[in-house]
């Protein structure tokens, strides 16, 4: 009797969060080439004019091959990986700093408020790209790490405005009153009372910040300012359209990682509304 409750349980459950799990399943899909990839070609293969240029997609070479050499499954192998980390780190970045300043915004407020909101609305009205173009052009060696912290640089500021949004309604529940009558500290209650309660809200948070992050950097990358050391997936759509692939015919160059960003950003935005759901009942009522 207990097995078939808990199976019903366990089923209830992965039908509430339906959405969250289809979007892990498009991740997971978008990381075959990375998981798979090793049992039909090396990562050399990777490398320039480690093979046959131009070649279509045959039971050797899955993807073809570009007309620098490289083995398109063997770039989507360390590509996808790349990309992800970009999206990582930005996004970790950009939540840290939006989470300090919208917690101190909402929390403090008055003058505090005053001055983080002003400069959030005057940087939102900034187009993005342009700051990064700035920024990224002012790097002489972009690495992965460097990648991740340029487009956090323009991230940080949504997320600063809705966790101080959040701030601003917690902070006047009952909970927090008792912990203030008790005589506890604000730091106590900002890190005891307030965060626990939005965990929920925060990893949906990051996870927008790893999507605009990864968007960003692809923005980033086929303007030709990305990572010179490391293969992305924007900078393989970069090289395509530098060797005018679409106009040769050469599909299997650019299409196979834009299906890839697809299905990435699919799954993180499937996971995005799961979490939302998550932190908040009412929308799945809804």
């Amino acid at each position: 009797m207990s097995f078939y409750a808990s199976s019903e349980g366990v089923a209830a459950a992965i039908n509430r969060h339906a959405t969250l799990w289809i979007g892990v399943l498009f991740l997971t899909i978008a990381l075959l080439p990375t998981i798979i990839g090793p049992l039909f070609v090396e990562p050399v293969q990777g490398e320039v004019l480690s093979d046959i240029p131009n070649l279509p997609p045959d039971l050797s070479h899955p993807f073809g091959t570009q007309s620098e050499g490289r083995d398109v499954l063997a770039v989507l192998m360390r590509g996808t990986p790349a990309t992800l980390a970009i999206g990582l780190i930005g996004g970790g970045v950009a939540l840290v700093i939006g989470s300090a300043l919208g917690f101190i915004a909402g929390f403090f407020g008055r003058r505090t408020d005053a001055i983080i909101s002003t400069v959030v609305d005057v940087g939102l009205t900034i187009p993005p790209l342009a700051i990064l173009i700035l920024i990224g052009a002012s790097f002489p060696v972009v690495s992965l790490l460097a990648m991740g912290i340029v487009v956090a640089t323009t991230a940080w500021m949504s997320s600063a405005r809705v966790i101080r949004a959040q701030v601003l309604s917690l902070k006047e529940r009952e909970y927090v009153r008792v912990a203030r009558l008790s005589g506890a500290g604000n730091f106590h209650i900002i890190f005891l009372e307030l965060m626990p309660n939005l965990i929920p809200f925060l990893a949906a948070n990051f996870v927008n910040a790893v999507t605009s992050t990864i968007l960003a950097s692809i923005g980033l990358e086929v303007l030709g300012l990305g990572p010179q050391q490391s293969r992305t997936l924007g900078s393989t759509i970069y090289e395509a359209m530098y060797h005018t692939a679409m106009w040769r015919g050469l599909w299997w160059w650019w299409l196979p990682p834009i299906v890839v960003l697809v299905l990435i950003f699919l799954g993180l935005f499937l996971i995005s509304i799961g979490l939302d759901r998550y932190a908040n009942p009412r929308l799945e009522r809804h």
